[in-house]
């Protein structure tokens, strides 16, 4: 049962009779599934592309690989200069990623790569370079050329930002959904963006993921220091990192202690090797320390 006014009833009954879209309120008060907190745009749907087309090999630019196949035979087949014949790994895919997506999920590359455990990461870095032209310096020896943007990413482009923000949102949307089918239930994906778009790819993940799957928020420094003439410098895009399930694994990152930090703190030494001299009172703890 709905908690309609008799007003509200009658406000539904003369929209509906004029056939115009219900006000946002009704869609809450009306439908027993309501999430609390949902990214709504223009557009918003739940169907995604299902097209499948063929991969077509247009280049080879891997070198041989003889002495890799005799340490693992029979992982893919391999022609005799140790090329990679058939598989899908180790692939450069070039085209529309929504159509490439699809056809890995709905095509006979699905089957082969679930057999070999899914897809175990994924990384994506949208455009979100709102206004950008997509120009782009490319240094050769001595020279510098500026790459300017073809025609195919002009269309991108307009496709990506054509109506703002809802284009946009739309444009990820669909894709991660795809990714998360893709992506194996043990695994994670990491995405991208800039403080212009940040807010709209974590609640899209939030709705796609689950907001109880979002594992971290990665600061990647990508500028120094700077001043700008009306607001602080912008320094640093994110990480979304996201799990695909509760069971999804994580491998604890660790950097090696340099030679100076060993030979400065474990100077001790046995014949198990360095060691680091602490007392074990703690004797800065209030109280004086622990007592044996």
């Amino acid at each position: 049962m709905t908690n309609l006014t008799p007003a509200e009833k009658q406000d539904v009954i003369r929209f509906l009779e004029a056939d115009t879209p219900l006000p946002d309120k009704y869609r809450f008060l009306l439908f027993e599934d309501k999430r609390e907190v949902e990214l709504v745009w223009n557009g918003k749907t739940s169907e995604v592309c299902n097209l499948v087309l063929p991969f077509q090999v247009i280049e080879q630019v891997d070198e041989p690989r003889a002495e890799t196949v005799k340490e693992q035979p029979g992982l893919f087949n391999m022609d005799e200069r140790g090329r990679q014949l058939t598989g899908w790994t180790n692939k450069l895919i070039w085209g529309d990623n929504k159509i490439i997506l699809s056809s890995l999920k709905n095509g006979p590359l699905r089957e082969e790569i679930e057999s070999h455990g899914g897809i175990k990461l994924i990384y994506i870095d949208p455009p979100f370079d709102i206004g950008a032209d997509f120009s782009m310096d490319i240094e050769i020896g001595d020279d510098t050329f500026t790459k300017k943007p073809n025609v195919l990413e002009e269309i991108a482009y307009r496709d990506t930002w054509g109506r703002g923000a809802d284009s946009f949102i739309s444009m990820i949307y669909e894709r991660l959904f795809l990714m998360r089918d893709l992506l194996a239930e043990d695994e994670s994906i990491y995405v991208h963006c800039d403080a212009r778009v940040n807010s709209y790819i974590r609640m899209a993940l939030d709705e796609l993921f689950g907001s109880s799957l979002f594992v971290n928020e990665i600061i990647w420094k990508r500028s120094t220091a700077h001043g700008d003439s009306s607001r602080f410098g912008n320094l640093h895009d994110t990480l979304l990192f996201y799990a695909k399930s509760e069971t999804s694994r994580f491998n604890p990152q660790f950097e090696p202690y340099t030679k100076e930090y060993i030979e400065t703190y474990y100077r001790n030494e046995d014949k198990k090797g360095r060691y680091l001299d602490r007392t074990i009172s703690a004797k800065g703890l209030q109280g004086g320390g622990y007592k044996y």
